[in-house]
């Protein structure tokens, strides 16, 4: 007879259930880890969250390189010999300081790229201020996600403000527009550019003559910009796709895969803009490094430096 009582749970929901801030520590403690402060630990855990610091507690695993070389596979969760709490917690400030320093530079470089934009391409078109949306000037894939583009450009005040002045537009000018749109956007917006010589004065003005590695190089920064818009992992953050070292000369393969790598590209960019902000850049990353040298998390981050 069929069973027409409760349905079964689906399978996912049975594999893992909610733990409480004991129950973690506990479990931890279980796979090796040592916890020496366990009413601190429990305040860290309630503050960062279990999830969040396991990106942090991860280098102190078994196997650690094998296993996220193989994208997870065969990870057991123990820990090595002597791996602490303390180490993870550490961890996590590091790469909190690290996304603090790179991200006012990386808000430079947008800014930058935005005005680029703005000031060349609008040069172009004097007589028309909302070249963004003339489909004989940007390809079709950009003007079919322009309308949801610029509903959300329209929520900001001073777009407000212009279509209250201007009812009738459709769209603000350029020089407003832009100023609203994402990292993204912008990069969106200058790969559909049709006339290739304005991305490429674009990439000059950047200061990257080789545009095929500017447009590499500023997909790089956006990343890096949203990793440290939202708080995620910096110390081991691998890109799938190398990207194009351009002039940036002596990065290995992995290193164009990497932080480090994604550092050295802000570095190149930041110092087209301002040779002084550059050497703020490198000084205040070095000077990082420098405070956890001899640290217990020395050989986790040693690789974002040379």
């Amino acid at each position: 007879m069929e069973d027409r009582g409760r349905p079964e749970r689906p399978h996912f929901f049975m594999k893992k259930e909610a733990t409480t801030i004991q129950q973690q520590i506990a479990k931890l403690e279980a796979r090796g880890m040592i916890v020496k402060d366990k009413a601190k630990a429990e305040e860290i855990l309630s503050d960062i969250g279990y999830y969040r610091l396991g990106f942090y507690w991860a280098p102190l695993e078994k196997g650690y390189l094998k296993w996220r070389k193989s994208k997870l596979r065969n990870r057991t969760h123990e820990f090595e010999a002597g791996a602490e709490f303390d180490m993870a917690v550490q961890l996590y400030y590091f790469d909190n300081d690290l996304r603090a320093i790179l991200t006012p530079y990386l808000h430079r470089i947008e800014i930058h790229l935005r005005t680029t934009v703005i000031y060349i391409v609008s040069n172009k078109y004097k007589n028309n201020p909302v070249w963004f949306a003339d489909p004989t000037i940007v390809e079709q894939d950009f003007l079919d996600k322009l309308p949801a583009m610029y509903s959300d450009i329209r929520k900001n005040d001073a777009i407000k403000h212009h279509h209250r002045k201007y009812k009738k537009d459709i769209y603000a000018p350029a020089w407003k527009t832009i100023e609203y749109m994402t990292f993204g956007g912008v990069l969106y917006l200058m790969n559909n550019l049709k006339d290739v010589n304005l991305q490429q004065e674009i990439s000059n003005k950047m200061g990257v003559k080789n545009l095929k590695a500017f447009k590499s190089q500023m997909q790089v920064l956006r990343n890096l910009r949203n990793i440290c818009a939202h708080g995620h992992n910096l110390f081991d953050w691998h890109l799938n796709i190398p990207f194009d070292n351009g002039r940036i000369k002596g990065l290995s393969k992995a290193e164009r895969s990497s932080t480090y790598g994604a550092m050295a590209v802000l570095a190149d960019i930041l110092g087209n803009i301002s040779m002084n902000r550059k050497g703020e850049l490198i000084d205040a990353v070095n000077n990082l490094l420098s405070s956890v040298a001899s640290s217990a998390i020395a050989a986790s981050v040693k690789h974002l430096g040379r």
